[in-house]
C-alpha cells in the first residue's frame, strides 16, 4: 500500500464514504460536460457532436478489460476520426488506484493518458504490490524517487483526484466502474463496441 503521508492515510475513510443515489438513465450533459477545477483529461475534438465520458479505477480488472478491449476500437473508429470526445474522469475504488491517479496527474499532462494504458495494461504485475510496481513504472517515464515520495503526499492531487469522484458519485450515480455516459445516457459496467455504437451512430 502506497503511503500516503499521516494525514493523509485518512483517505481511506474517504474513499468509502460517498452517498449511493439511484441509477439514472441519463444525466445532464452541460452539467456532465463542465471540468473540474484543473480541467479534464480529453482526446478528440472539442466539438465534435458526441462526448463519451468514463469513470473508471486504475487498478479495477473490469476497467481494464474495457481499456485493452473495447476503447481501442472506439478511439480508431470514432476519436481519432473526429466524431466523438472522450473524456476520462478519475474513480478511484482503493488507495493504490488513488496513488496511481495522483501519480499520473503529478507527471507533464501529455505523459497522462500513457501511464493511464501503462497502469491498465500491467495490473497483475503493480497491483499486488502497489509501492514497489508504481514506483517502478514511474521510473522508467522518468520520474526520480524524490518527486515520487512527494507526489504521493500531495494532498492537493489527491484531493483533487477525490473530488472528481465525489461529484460523480453526488451528482451522476455513480457507484459501479467503469461508467460511461454516451452525450448524458448512463452505461453501467463493461460496455461493448456493438452497444456503444448502437448509442453513437444515431447523434452523429
Amino acid at each position: 500500500m502506497i503511503a500516503l503521508s499521516r494525514r493523509n492515510l485518512l483517505l481511506g475513510a474517504s474513499l468509502a464514504a460517498f452517498a449511493t443515489p439511484a441509477k439514472a438513465a441519463s444525466v445532464d450533459l452541460s452539467d456532465l460536460l463542465t471540468p473540474p477545477e484543473g480541467g479534464d483529461f480529453t482526446m478528440g475534438k472539442d466539438d465534435a457532436k458526441v462526448t463519451l465520458v468514463e469513470y473508471a479505477s486504475a487498478s479495477c480488472p473490469h476497467c481494464a478489460a474495457f481499456a485493452k478491449d473495447v476503447f481501442p476500437k472506439i478511439k480508431a473508429d470514432y476519436v481519432d476520426t473526429g466524431k466523438i470526445r472522450f473524456i476520462f474522469r478519475e474513480f478511484p475504488h482503493n488507495q493504490p488506484a488513488l496513488a496511481a491517479f495522483m501519480l499520473a496527474r503529478c507527471m507533464p499532462k501529455e505523459k497522462y493518458f500513457p501511464l493511464i494504458d501503462v497502469f491498465f495494461n500491467t495490473q497483475e504485475t503493480w497491483v499486488p504490490n502497489p509501492k514497489e510496481g508504481l514506483a517502478n513504472i514511474m521510473k522508467q517515464a522518468g520520474m526520480t524517487q524524490a518527486d515520487f515520495d512527494a507526489c504521493v503526499k500531495n494532498e492537493t492531487v489527491a484531493n483533487a483526484v477525490l473530488a472528481v469522484r465525489q461529484k460523480a458519485a453526488d451528482k451522476y450515480g455513480v457507484e459501479s466502474i467503469p461508467t460511461l455516459f454516451v452525450n448524458g445516457k448512463v452505461f453501467h459496467g463493461e460496455a461493448s463496441y456493438d452497444d456503444l455504437k448502437k448509442a453513437i451512430d444515431p447523434l452523429l
